[in-house]
């Protein structure tokens, strides 16, 4: 049976059409496809700004039969502060993530980048498992080592 492919110095068959840049636009994808997350994570920060809404309202609304040792509204304000602080770096590291994807450097922050994606929900696990497929090939892994 005849293999319509061309032996490399490696031994392994690659198809005729095969070009070596195909590999580094798949890493330019993965690259956008960070961007993107970065952006949605950076959306997802204006839901905790309508935590931080709410819970002013809610701490300036006089309660009349107040039965908390506490205004509620606090909670909801603290909690959107955390949130928010939390998707702001989130996806400032991962956009920065991206950059670094596409200049070919931080192997390990980008590694570490993608496992913390996987925390985020099935866009970031997809994103992860094949960030990190991608990039632990050998011939991507080298243009790393080399920048």
């Amino acid at each position: 049976m005849h293999q319509s492919g061309t032996q490399t110095a490696h031994g392994s068959n690659q198809p005729q059409n095969y070009r070596p840049s195909q590999q580094q636009d798949q890493v330019n994808l993965f690259s956008t496809l960070f961007l993107v997350k970065g952006i949605l994570n950076l959306l997802l920060s204006l839901l905790f700004l309508i935590y931080i809404g709410l819970g002013s309202f809610m701490t300036f609304i006089p309660i009349e039969n107040q039965e908390t040792p506490f205004n509620p509204g606090i909670i909801f304000t603290v909690v959107g502060i955390i949130g928010l602080i939390i998707c702001i770096v989130f996806g400032i590291l991962t956009i920065k993530a991206s950059n670094n994807l596409k200049k070919r450097k931080g192997y390990t922050f980008i590694i570490v980048m993608a496992v913390l994606n996987a925390l985020t929900g099935v866009l970031g696990i997809l994103l992860c498992v094949f960030t990190i497929i991608e990039i632990s090939k050998p011939h991507i892994k080298t243009t790393f080592e080399d920048s």
